[in-house]
C-alpha cells in the first residue's frame, strides 16, 4: 500500500511559479515510476511529469522547459516545481505511484493560472 498527499496548489498569475510537494508513505527510493498528473474538465488526464527509481526523468511536450520533477528519499516527497506558468496549466494535479503492480493516487491539488 502507498498512500499519497499532495500540497501547494494555489491561485497564481501567468508567468509566476509554484511547487507542489508529493508526500509518499514509504520510502520514494522503493517506489519504480511516480508521476506528476492533471486533469482539467473537458480534456484527458495528462502524464505532466515522471522520474523513475533510477532517477530517470520525463516530460509531457507541454511543460518542458517550465516544470521540473525531483524527489527527495529522505524525506520520502517527490516535488514538480512549474515556472513560467500559464492558463492552460489549470488543472487538478495528481501524484501518482506504480508500486508491485498497483497504481495509487492522492486526492489531487488545484492549480489555477489567471490571465
Amino acid at each position: 500500500q502507498v498512500q499519497l498527499v499532495e500540497s501547494g496548489g494555489g491561485l497564481v498569475q501567468a508567468g509566476g511559479s509554484l511547487k507542489l510537494s508529493c508526500a509518499v508513505s514509504r520510502t520514494v527510493f522503493s517506489i519504480h515510476f511516480m508521476g506528476w498528473y492533471r486533469h482539467s474538465p473537458g480534456k484527458q488526464r495528462e502524464l505532466v511529469a515522471s522520474i523513475t527509481d533510477g532517477g530517470d526523468k520525463k516530460y509531457a511536450d507541454t511543460v518542458k522547459g517550465r516544470f521540473t520533477i525531483s524527489k527527495d528519499n529522505a524525506k520520502n516527497s517527490v516535488y514538480l516545481q512549474m515556472n513560467n506558468l500559464k492558463p492552460e496549466d489549470t488543472a487538478v494535479y495528481y501524484c501518482g505511484a506504480q508500486y508491485r503492480g498497483s497504481d495509487y493516487w492522492g486526492q489531487g491539488t488545484q492549480v489555477t493560472v489567471s490571465s
